[in-house]
């Protein structure tokens, strides 16, 4: 048999999904010459779904880091509002 047993046991499948988890059981179930011709395309579809995941997992820390920095903006900007309107109103009690 072939060596890809643990690729479907325990934490290296903790982050596919499920359906991709059975077929590689099933696959492995199969007879080695049929494993041969099906696992280097199994094994590309478990790549690009980690890869897709991760590249998820960036955007999504991306968005959460933009919204953060926009929240700070909006409060920079009205922090400096305040302060505008402040001086206008120093200003206008000087003329």
């Amino acid at each position: 048999m072939l060596s890809h047993h643990s690729r479907f046991e325990g934490k290296d499948t903790d982050d596919l999904p499920r359906e991709l988890v059975e077929l590689g059981r099933h696959l492995h179930k199969m007879p080695v010459s049929v494993q041969k011709e099906l696992m280097d395309s199994y094994d590309q579809v478990v790549d690009c779904v980690r890869r897709r995941r991760r590249i998820l997992n960036l955007v999504q820390e991306a968005l959460a880091q933009l919204r953060l920095d926009i929240k700070y903006l909006m409060f920079d900007l009205e922090v400096t509002r305040r302060e505008r309107d402040e001086l206008k109103a120093q200003l206008d009690e000087l003329d």
